[in-house]
């Protein structure tokens, strides 16, 4: 969890490749919700339920206004045979350096099988339209997850019609 980007913050820009190899920028999506997932590897089996969570539910995001985006370490050309395997319908974004990760926090320890490593940390932020940081899951279980957001997001969006 990246300690120094906070709730209500302008989120972190980037510039990434998508799985058809186009360069997407977060403010290409200003006046969106933007569910931003981090992950740590196309086709394995938490990445691959992750990610075709977010597939099924995509049309309960569009109509809240919210736009889908995964980003792992992996290339564009895999992200591209993963999509179309799996019938993804979001969009899917190549950070190889890890950088754009590292800034969202979701770089850090992992384990497995007793063996300490460096890599992604399943997470997830929720930028508003206004491109603010607005609520974050810094650690996620795979399963379950993209009703979560969904169900989240539906709840800021009930609440911000009450505040209006």
């Amino acid at each position: 969890m990246n300690k120094h980007l906070k709730t209500g913050a302008i989120a972190p820009a980037f510039t990434l490749r998508n799985q058809e190899g186009e360069e997407v920028k977060l403010s290409d999506f200003r006046g969106e919700w933007v569910v931003l997932y981090f992950y740590p590897k196309d086709g394995t089996s938490a990445c691959t339920t992750e990610a075709c969570e977010f597939t099924e539910g995509i049309s309960a995001f569009r109509r809240l206004g919210a736009k889908v985006i995964g980003i792992s370490p992996d290339s564009p050309d895999s992200h591209a045979r993963f999509a179309q395997k799996h019938s993804l319908k979001h969009v899917l974004l190549s950070d190889p350096e890890h950088e754009v990760i590292e800034t969202y926090g979701a770089w850090g320890e992992r384990s497995m099988y007793g063996k300490k490593y460096m890599g992604v940390v399943r997470s997830t932020w929720l930028v508003s339209p206004e491109g603010r940081l607005s609520f974050q899951w810094p650690e996620v279980k795979a399963a379950g997850h993209a009703e979560e957001v969904r169900a989240k997001l539906s709840e800021i969006r009930r609440e911000g019609r009450k505040a209006a």
